[in-house]
């Protein structure tokens, strides 16, 4: 079993029963169930878990992780994210 990414993927957006122009860009979907939105910033922002949050509702997916790279040590710059949607399910 391994992990399978994917890169730049679009989500489309309806907004009031009709699709916005612009697609959503997911960085990377691994296994189709973990969105992955990365950054390299010096400081993370309430924002950035907000375009996380909302693309796991766009695209229905459970989990996210927010990554910042810009860190001494990446584990630092984790955030994980859980889909209120799913919150309580219970682990696979």
């Amino acid at each position: 079993k391994g992990l399978y990414p994917k890169r730049q993927v679009s989500v489309p957006v309806i907004y009031k029963g009709k699709q916005v122009k612009n697609d959503l860009k997911i960085d990377l979907l691994v296994n189709d169930i973990i969105i992955v939105e990365l950054k390299s910033v010096n400081e993370m922002h309430p924002i950035f878990e907000a375009q996380l949050i909302t693309y796991l509702k766009l695209a229905e997916k459970p989990k996210g992780l927010l990554i910042n790279y810009n860190v001494t040590k990446l584990i630092d710059g984790v955030i994980p994210i859980v889909n209120d949607i799913f919150a309580n399910l219970p682990e696979r």
